[in-house]
C-alpha cells in the first residue's frame, strides 16, 4: 500500500524534497558571494515551486503546510543575503533599554560615554558602516517588533532572529488567510496566492533575509479586504498601520479618490439620507478615511517624537532618493546621459526629479482611472507601485513583495518574472568593490518590461495560471 501510494505522488513528493533540500542549502550553506550557487539553487527553486503549485493547486492545505515547512527550514539561521537584521537588532535593545532609536546613529552612541549593550560591538560591526552612520528609517510599528526581539532575547542574536522570523511566519499566514477570502470574493481561483506565498523569492526575503514587506503586505491586504466589505473606518486604521511597519503604502493614498467616488465602498445604508447628502457621502467618508489613516500613523509616532527626531527621520528617508543606487533601470539611463552632458553623476538632481514623475504617474492613475470595484483598484495600485519602482534609485530585491502580492489579483505575471530575474542584482556582493553587473540588471529589466509591454498592449488573453 505505501509503495503504491508512493509510486502514485512520485512527482510530486520528489519536488517537495527537491524544493526543501535547496532551501536547506540556501539557508546553512551558502555565502552570497557565491554568485553561481546561489542564483542556481534560486532558479531551481523557482522551477520546481512552479511545477508543484501547478501540479497541486486543487489541494489547497497540502500548499498551505509546504507553505509553513519551508519557512521554517530557516528558522535557525543567520540571513547571509543581508545583514540589515543586525541593525534591526540593535534598534530592537535600544527601545528595550529605553533609547529613542531615532534620536542617535549607532556611531554616536558607540562613542559616547557610558553606553553599553550586549553584543553592541558585534551589532556595530555587523551592520556595516553606511549602517551605522545613519539615523534609523524604520517606522515605529517596525521598532515595536524590534523591540520585541530586544526584550525576549536581550543577549542572544540568534535568539531575536527566530523571534522575528517567529513574527514574519505569522504575518505570512494572515496574508494566506485573507488572500484566500479575496480571492473568492473576487470570483479567482484560491490557489493563486500561493504566487504569493510559495514563491522562493518572498520565503527568502521575507522569512530568510529578514524584511518585514511581509508584515507590511499583510496589512495592506487586510485593510484592502474590509474596504472591499465597505468597512472602511477598520480599513483605515489597518492601513496606518501598514504605514507605520513601512512607508510605501502611503503612494496608494491618491488612489482612493476615485475609489471611493465610484466603487460604492461608501455607499449609505440608511434610507432617510436626502439625495443632497448621499451625492457627497462619499467624499465625507474619504476624508473620514484618510484622517483615520493618517491619525494611526501619528500616533504610533507620538512616543518618539521630538522635532530633532523628526528632521533625523526625514533626512534618513531622504536619503534613498538623493544619495544611494541600486539595481535601478529608468534612473540608470537618466544617469548615463547625465555623465554625457554634465561628465558627473547627477543622482541629486534625478533623485529630485524622477519622483515627481512618480507623482504624476500615480495623479493620472487616480483621475483617470475607472475604479468600479475593489480589483480594479487593486490594478491600478499594481501599476502604481511598477511606475514607482521602474523610476527608483533603488531597488532592492524584497520592495518587490507588495506588487508580487497585488498581481495575485489581477491577470497581470509580469511580476512573477520580476521576481524571478530580481535575484541577479545579487551579483554585486560577489565581488570586494560590491560591483553590479549592468549585463545582468540589462537582461533583468528588459524581460520584464518586455514581458509588462507585451500584456498591456500586444495580447488580448491572461496567462492561465
Amino acid at each position: 500500500m505505501l509503495f503504491r501510494t508512493l509510486k502514485l505522488y512520485r512527482t510530486p513528493i520528489l519536488l517537495i524534497l527537491g524544493c526543501f533540500a535547496f532551501y536547506f542549502s540556501f539557508a546553512y550553506d551558502l555565502d552570497r558571494s557565491d554568485f553561481i550557487k546561489l542564483i542556481g539553487l534560486y532558479a531551481g527553486l523557482f522551477f520546481l515551486s512552479f511545477k508543484l503549485i501547478q501540479m497541486q493547486k486543487n489541494n489547497f492545505w497540502l500548499l498551505a503546510g509546504l507553505a509553513l515547512l519551508f519557512r521554517l527550514v530557516f528558522l535557525f539561521a543567520l540571513p547571509n543575503l543581508s545583514q540589515d537584521y543586525f541593525r534591526f537588532i540593535w534598534d530592537g535593545r535600544l527601545l528595550a533599554s529605553g533609547w529613542n532609536p531615532y534620536e542617535f546613529t549607532p556611531v554616536e552612541l558607540m562613542e559616547k560615554t557610558g553606553f553599553a549593550m550586549q553584543q553592541g560591538l558585534s551589532l556595530f560591526k555587523g551592520m556595516g558602516s553606511l549602517s551605522a552612520g545613519h539615523f534609523s528609517n524604520y517606522p515605529p510599528l517596525n521598532q515595536l517588533i524590534f523591540a520585541i526581539g530586544g526584550v525576549l532575547s536581550p543577549g542572544s542574536i540568534l535568539g531575536s532572529v527566530v523571534i522575528y522570523r517567529l513574527i514574519i511566519i505569522l504575518a505570512d499566514l494572515g496574508t494566506l488567510i485573507v488572500g484566500r477570502k479575496l480571492l473568492k470574493s473576487f470570483g479567482l481561483p484560491e490557489h493563486r496566492i500561493f504566487w504569493y506565498i510559495l514563491n522562493p523569492f518572498m520565503i527568502i526575503e521575507s522569512v530568510g533575509n529578514l524584511h518585514f514587506e511581509a508584515v507590511m503586505v499583510f496589512f495592506l491586504l487586510w485593510s484592502l479586504y474590509l474596504l472591499h466589505h465597505k468597512k472602511w473606518m477598520i480599513g483605515a486604521i489597518v492601513f496606518g498601520l501598514s504605514v507605520s511597519v513601512k512607508l510605501l503604502p502611503l503612494l496608494f493614498l491618491p488612489l482612493f479618490f476615485n475609489y471611493f467616488r465610484t466603487s460604492g465602498v461608501a455607499d449609505s445604508s440608511s434610507m432617510n439620507d436626502s439625495k443632497f447628502r448621499l451625492k457627497f457621502l462619499w467624499f465625507n467618508k474619504l476624508i473620514g478615511f484618510y484622517s483615520l489613516v493618517f491619525l494611526t500613523v501619528v500616533i504610533s509616532f507620538l512616543p518618539f517624537f521630538s522635532t530633532a527626531v523628526f528632521n533625523n527621520f526625514l533626512s534618513s528617508v531622504g536619503l534613498w532618493f538623493g544619495k544611494f543606487e541600486f539595481n535601478a533601470s529608468i534612473y540608470y539611463l537618466v544617469r548615463w546621459a547625465g555623465y554625457q552632458v554634465k561628465g558627473y553623476n547627477i543622482i541629486e538632481t534625478a533623485g529630485k526629479y524622477l519622483p515627481m514623475v512618480t507623482i504624476a504617474i500615480i495623479l493620472a492613475l487616480s483621475f483617470f482611472r475607472k475604479y468600479t470595484n475593489s480589483r480594479k483598484l487593486l490594478t491600478n495600485m499594481l501599476f502604481a507601485v511598477t511606475g514607482y519602482l521602474l523610476l527608483s534609485t533603488t531597488v532592492h530585491p524584497w520592495y518587490l513583495a507588495i506588487p508580487l502580492m497585488l498581481s495575485v489579483f489581477t491577470e497581470y505575471r509580469y511580476m512573477l518574472v520580476w521576481s524571478a530575474l530580481v535575484m541577479l542584482s545579487y551579483f554585486a556582493y560577489s565581488n570586494a568593490a560590491y560591483a553590479e553587473s549592468y549585463l545582468l540588471i540589462s537582461l533583468e529589466y528588459i524581460l520584464v518590461t518586455g514581458v509588462l509591454v507585451r500584456e498591456l498592449f500586444f495580447s488580448s488573453k491572461p496567462y492561465k495560471l
